[in-house]
């Protein structure tokens, strides 16, 4: 059974209108994000900034050169007014190993499967990850990812280092036991479902929520 923590990979601040986050991401912390990638036949495209270490932000939204994709757009971008952190994701020493454990435990994480897309330079980036159609509906719950042999996405980005993470929930009991499932917490508060992250900056601390 795995007995190390799992790592933060990366947050997911979906948005509808892609160019004016990471616009207004640049102008709040005076640091552009990287352009990511395009995820061909969903619809959306990705900019990333480094946390620190090997964990990312990816700001995700519709992608205008794309047509519409047969089905909703991921993370939830099609019914979103404005931006917002709807999920995480982290990286297990063993994804494998990880969703044993933790159907053990009574969380069924989901299916793994592969996925892919290309960097603006051509580069494939592959990993697998947890299918999050069958995911907690809040978003609290992260989804388990792992890179295999491809480079992680977080080198080479620049960089806001992550000051804090916490989130919300109406009931955070309910949460905590299946953060535990997957070797990994949260600081959990009572209210509204929502995340709340800060980064360092050239311009000082910047909330994002």
């Amino acid at each position: 059974m795995n007995t190390h923590p799992a790592l933060l990979d990366h947050l997911v601040l979906a948005t509808p209108d892609l160019a004016a986050t990471v616009a207004d991401f640049t102008r709040r912390t005076g640091v552009a994000p990287a352009p990511g990638g395009v995820h061909l036949g969903r619809g959306t495209r990705n900019f990333l900034v480094s946390l620190g270490g090997t964990g990312y932000l990816e700001i995700i939204g519709p992608d205008p050169e794309q047509s519409a994709p047969r089905g909703p757009r991921p993370f939830g971008v099609d019914g979103i007014s404005e931006p917002a952190i709807v999920t995480w994701a982290v990286r297990p020493p063993d994804l494998d190993a990880a969703v044993a454990a933790a159907r053990l435990r009574g969380y069924d994480p989901g299916p793994v499967r592969p996925m892919s897309r290309r960097r603006p330079d051509g580069t494939l980036l592959s990993w697998r990850l947890t299918d999050g159609d069958g995911a907690h509906p809040s978003g609290l719950v992260p989804f388990l990812i792992d890179w295999g042999d491809t480079a992680h996405p977080s080198a080479g980005l620049p960089v806001t280092p992550l000051l804090s993470l916490s989130a919300t929930a109406p009931d955070p009991d309910e949460i905590r036991p299946l953060l535990a499932a997957l070797d990994t917490g949260l600081p959990l508060g009572t209210g509204p479902v929502g995340f709340s992250c800060t980064v360092d900056s050239e311009r000082g601390p910047v909330e994002i929520c």
